[in-house]
């Protein structure tokens, strides 16, 4: 699905990766492991195409993504790729159904149709007690999952997760990222998820470690 050869990345004199080779399978959900200052981060933008290696090539579905131009690799980003952060960023004003309905009306659904979509998005991450509820009315863990809802509700091909638990208590972490495995299951997902959290990594299909730059 994604094939990422020969990245490599500096900022500055520092090289943070040194020629990565990685494959990433339709459907499975795959950890990136590493110390803090790794890469495993740059590494993730990378292959949504948030950031541009200096090095190497990413094909995603063979379509090599850094060869489109700005406009063409947004439409792209948009339609296939699903982002969660560490930090949820849903916006303090908009309630939960409206957090998760702007991805789909910036791609040009009608609100009617987007308003739709998100609620049935939010359905699946049992909160359907919570459309109404604005982000500050809502647990840490209620938020981490209206941003889950919120990257999925284009329905992207894959989600790439950056530290999604890295705010969340032991036991959260553990049912958001047991949930990456449910909406694997039953919306056809592909996950890929930075974390520093061995316990979780162990619990992934797959397991990579980045030290030095390196897989």
């Amino acid at each position: 699905m994604i094939k990422v050869h020969g990245i490599e990345k500096s900022y500055g004199n520092l090289k943070v990766l040194q020629g990565i080779d990685l494959e990433i399978f339709e459907g499975e959900v795959m950890a990136i492991c590493g110390a803090s200052g790794a890469g495993k981060s740059t590494l993730l933008h990378i292959m949504g195409t948030l950031d541009k290696p200096d090095k190497g090539e990413v094909l995603f579905d063979n379509t090599s993504v850094f060869t489109l131009n700005d406009q063409d690799l947004s439409v792209f980003r948009n339609r296939n790729i699903g982002f969660v952060f560490q930090f949820h960023h849903l916006l303090p004003e908009f309630t939960a159904v409206e957090n998760v309905a702007l991805p789909a009306m910036i791609a040009g659904e009608s609100k009617k149709n987007a308003m739709k979509k998100a609620q049935e998005m939010l359905q699946i991450m049992h909160l359907s007690e919570r459309f109404l509820h604005k982000p500050s009315q809502l647990s840490g863990g209620e938020q981490q999952r209206v941003a889950v809802a919120r990257a999925l509700i284009n329905n992207p091909k894959v989600i790439l997760a950056d530290e999604p638990s890295g705010n969340l208590d032991t036991e959260h972490a553990r049912n958001l990222h047991q949930l990456f495995f449910e909406l694997r299951d039953k919306l056809k997902k592909t996950f890929i998820i930075v974390t520093h959290n061995e316990e979780l990594a162990k619990l992934s299909d797959r397991k990579i470690v980045i030290r030095d730059g390196r897989i």
